[in-house]
């Protein structure tokens, strides 16, 4: 799709919880049409609780485009799922429209913001264009990351070798490389379309590509289970943006890839049940809480690999 082209909106107006839940069932679409991109966001400040699932579509969306924006609410809303409408929007640059609707945040020391924004010279500044990539830092748990990250620094965590699983645009394997800048970074996900979406964020910024330290590598890989990964660990730092579900069935595979003593950075679970299920997965795999941040209603948190984990057992 070009950049002045028709484009097509698909709307559909939902609670906070139900969009956000959305969003994440989006996440667990292998098959997804990746010419239909989605975000969520409230309608306004003073209204929190009010959500808006959009959908843009180079072409008029038919029957399929509709079924498939509808199928993220299955399950996740009593009411099932809301009306979606859809309007043709007139040719405009709306990609260039979307960067700008995208504010920079500040995160810990880290400035995230798009091309169309300007650097902040006082932080550490990354241009990270909005993309078919989950991590672009406006998502609360990818900020939450980026503190987190800046706050195990400041306590005098080293980190060596780094994993980011489930990089997406690569932000917060960059992010441990400019903390800790002779680290060795693995970035991995489980879609292909984060290949490309990584090479251009790594030029963009000057992070240097390779597999040495100071360096960032791209695997395309499920979960831990691929002999790269396995290589090139076991690691002092890892990084799981993920989701609650494969975050309790990778808990062992962790165990497994994270040195005694080293770092777990976990966030994509929602505080309450998901963040109970994933802290007893953790435990049970030989973790212990180091810290926890709460963003809107996502928790993140750090734990750390008991070096006795073998002995208690």
């Amino acid at each position: 799709m070009t950049s002045a082209e028709t484009t097509w909106k698909l709307t559909a107006h939902a609670p906070k919880r139900t969009v956000q839940a959305a969003l994440l069932a989006h996440d667990l679409v292998d098959d997804w049409d990746h010419e239909l991109v989605i975000a969520g966001h409230e309608v306004a400040e003073d209204k929190p609780d009010d959500w808006v699932l959009e959908g843009w579509f180079p072409r008029k969306p038919g029957k399929a485009e509709k079924a498939a924006l509808a199928g993220l609410f299955e399950g996740v809303s009593e009411a099932g799922a809301p009306k979606i409408t859809v309007e043709e929007l007139p040719p405009q640059d709306w990609v260039t429209l979307s960067q700008h609707n995208v504010e920079p945040i500040s995160a810990g020391r880290f400035h995230i913001h798009t091309p169309e924004h300007p650097a902040d010279p006082d932080a550490i500044d990354f241009i990270i264009p909005a993309s078919q990539a989950f991590g672009t830092g406006q998502h609360r748990t990818t900020a939450g990351c980026l503190e987190m990250l800046d706050a195990m620094k400041a306590s005098g965590v080293i980190a060596r070798n780094v994993a980011d699983i489930g990089t997406g645009t690569g932000l917060l394997g960059f992010a441990a490389l400019a903390l800790w800048p002779r680290a060795k970074v693995t970035l991995t996900d489980i879609d292909p379309v984060c290949v490309p979406v990584v090479e251009e964020n790594a030029a963009t910024n000057a992070v240097p590509m390779g597999p040495r330290a100071g360096e960032t590598v791209m695997i395309v890989a499920e979960g831990m289970d691929d002999p790269l990964i396995q290589v090139r660990g076991p690691y002092d730092l890892l990084i799981a943006n993920i989701l609650a579900g494969p975050l309790v069935e990778l808990a062992p595979a962790f165990a497994k890839a994270v040195t005694p003593g080293g770092s777990l950075l976990l966030a994509g679970l929602l505080a309450g049940d998901q963040e109970a299920a994933v802290r007893r997965a953790m435990l049970r795999a030989g973790f212990r809480m180091a810290a926890r941040l709460q963003r809107g209603d996502w928790a993140i948190l750090w734990l750390r690999r008991r070096r006795d984990w073998a002995r208690l057992r």
